[in-house]
């Protein structure tokens, strides 16, 4: 009769790292693509949260409606004033051009000042403060207040490009000269919505993703 064979210890350890190797390699696989999706998810996220930026300031006029921009000589060299937020516009409700918004901030850290550039956010197309969301669907309370959307800042750039070459960025000095002799305020304009997210367990913010788009 033949005398049965059972597995070597070579045998049995060469399996054991066949084994361990293939289920590292699909850790690893899953890691990967948990990754994939979570950036995934925050692009579409930031997004999303850039184009609410773009959909409020749609209709809005380039400069204010009432005061316009002008030019400032009394210091010698020509300056613009009346760009960015009006001494009295204290809200979010308050911005009504779209040159209010530059340099501005919306952020779950922010405060209500405006003039410190850091407003409450992230905002939507009316806005409103987004409020964070639990894994439920249940908007996220403290103590008694929504809590905003967590980690999220939206940083919007606005400036005067040239209206025949759009990639040329002018400063608001140069703005001032009127290089196309066209009028200050007839200036196309370049509006760049940042997004960046820092996780609770993130050291720093990343930046997600940049929206651009030009106000004729």
């Amino acid at each position: 009769m033949r005398r049965r064979r059972g597995f070597t210890l070579i045998e049995a350890a060469m399996t054991t790292v066949i084994i361990g190797v293939g289920i590292v390699a699909m850790v690893d696989a899953q890691q990967a693509f948990m990754r994939s999706n979570n950036w995934s998810s925050q692009a579409s996220t930031g997004a999303f949260l850039a184009n609410e930026i773009r959909e409020m300031t749609r209709y809005m006029p380039r400069h204010d409606p009432v005061t316009g921009i002008e030019v400032d000589s009394s210091g010698g060299s020509p300056v613009i004033s009346g760009w960015g937020v009006e001494p009295n516009e204290f809200t979010v409700d308050d911005l009504d051009d779209v040159d209010d918004f530059d340099g501005l901030e919306f952020s779950y850290i922010g405060n209500a000042d405006p003039t410190d550039g850091d407003l409450p956010g992230p905002i939507d197309a009316f806005g409103h403060v987004i409020p964070e969301v639990d894994n439920n669907g249940d908007v996220v309370q403290v103590a008694g207040v929504d809590e905003p959307m967590q980690g999220w800042v939206q940083r919007v750039s606005v400036q005067p490009i040239m209206p025949f070459n759009t990639s040329t960025v002018m400063s608001l000095a140069t703005l001032a000269t009127d290089p196309e002799g066209i009028g200050i305020g007839r200036y196309p304009l370049r509006v760049t919505v940042t997004l960046t997210y820092q996780g609770v367990l993130d050291p720093q913010p990343e930046d997600v993703t940049d929206v651009e788009w030009i106000v004729p």
